[in-house]
């Protein structure tokens, strides 16, 4: 009774210590960007990305970010390695900056395409989208700003409803759900049903998004940079359910603040024997995509994501086989 006592006394204490620590976080995060409002958003999105190359190696995700580089790049130098790390901390403090600036910084003016932030390829795809009276399905994952695409996308009259993933933080995730709302129009949290959610928004003839390239315990095996990972099937699915077209989009960061919005033609997905989707082949196709844009622009990606980890099950599967692997080459040697 006592040992019982005690583990839910440090359970609960483990857990104000968490709370304690986000809210720490958070409100140093808040104070921040409450300071970065203060200057001009040029200024604001400089000052913070040089502070989080100079903070960022200081933090333990600075060091899966350097393992993850190597194993994807390794015939980088170390120099090099260091350089995309850095180059990824700029990234996402700018990113971070951006939340507070949104409204200003997507400027794109479809009467004058040279005269802002935004450069947007693709336009026209997203007004024939538009047009079009049936469901539709974007995917893109975490590069540049690729918060503007949603915006980009309403610009040209489609509307999308985003599926997204919030920050750990409860705190921070509830201010960046609240700035989030205020420009981007639809949103919907993962969660158990959010997958019946977004199948009811496609039945109507909506558009839905997602970002493909989070980590997802229990998804589909598949691989990145030649790594065994798990990939939600949510996409896949709802492609395979509904049949319809799915369309990459991304973000790419221009030098002077400046943003690439593009939107390409839809994937051709792999289909099964029936001529079904191919829940598991389609999401490595969307991770191929997603590999052959940060391979272009590796600094714009958030390698410190545990992308690569695995869920238990699948671990234990690995390491039978291995163990199996290493069985078969003793009995042959013996």
């Amino acid at each position: 009774m006592k040992r019982r006592t005690s583990a839910l006394l440090s359970k609960r204490a483990m857990r104000l210590a968490r709370a304690a620590n986000h809210w720490l976080i958070a409100r140093f995060a808040v104070s921040a960007m409450w300071l970065l409002r203060k200057l001009p958003p040029d200024t604001a999105l400089n000052v913070a990305a040089a502070a989080a190359r100079r903070i960022g190696p200081w933090f333990g995700r600075h060091r899966t970010a350097l393992d993850n580089l190597r194993r994807a790049f390794p015939d980088k130098s170390e120099q090099e390695i260091e350089a995309l790390a850095l180059e990824m901390w700029d990234n996402m403090a700018r990113l971070a900056a951006e939340y507070i600036f949104l409204d200003q910084l997507f400027d794109f003016d479809p009467a004058d395409r040279s005269a802002g932030r935004i450069e947007v390829v693709g336009e026209e795809l997203f007004v024939r989208l538009a047009g079009e009276q049936k469901p539709h399905i974007l995917f893109t994952a975490h590069l540049g700003n690729f918060e503007l695409l949603p915006i980009a996308a309403a610009v040209h009259g489609l509307k999308v409803t985003a599926l997204f993933r919030p920050p750990n933080n409860p705190y921070i995730a509830d201010y960046v759900l609240s700035t989030r709302r205020s420009t981007m129009g639809g949103l919907m949290q993962t969660h158990a049903g959010a997958a019946f959610a977004l199948a009811g928004i496609l039945e109507e003839g909506g558009n839905v998004g997602a970002l493909v390239d989070q980590k997802f315990a229990g998804g589909v095996s598949t691989t990145f940079f030649g790594r065994p990972c798990e990939t939600n099937p949510v996409v896949p699915m709802l492609a395979r359910r509904f049949d319809c077209d799915v369309f990459p989009a991304r973000c790419t960061r221009l030098p002077g603040n400046r943003y690439r919005l593009e939107i390409q033609e839809a994937v051709e997905l792999v289909r099964d024997a029936n001529g079904d989707v191919d829940i598991e082949a389609s999401a490595q196709l969307f991770n191929d995509v997603v590999e052959g844009w940060v391979r272009e622009h590796p600094g714009q990606w958030m390698w410190f994501h545990k992308r690569w980890s695995l869920s238990n099950r699948r671990r234990a599967n690995r390491w039978k086989a291995k163990s199996g692997s290493e069985r078969t080459k003793a009995g042959s040697a013996g």
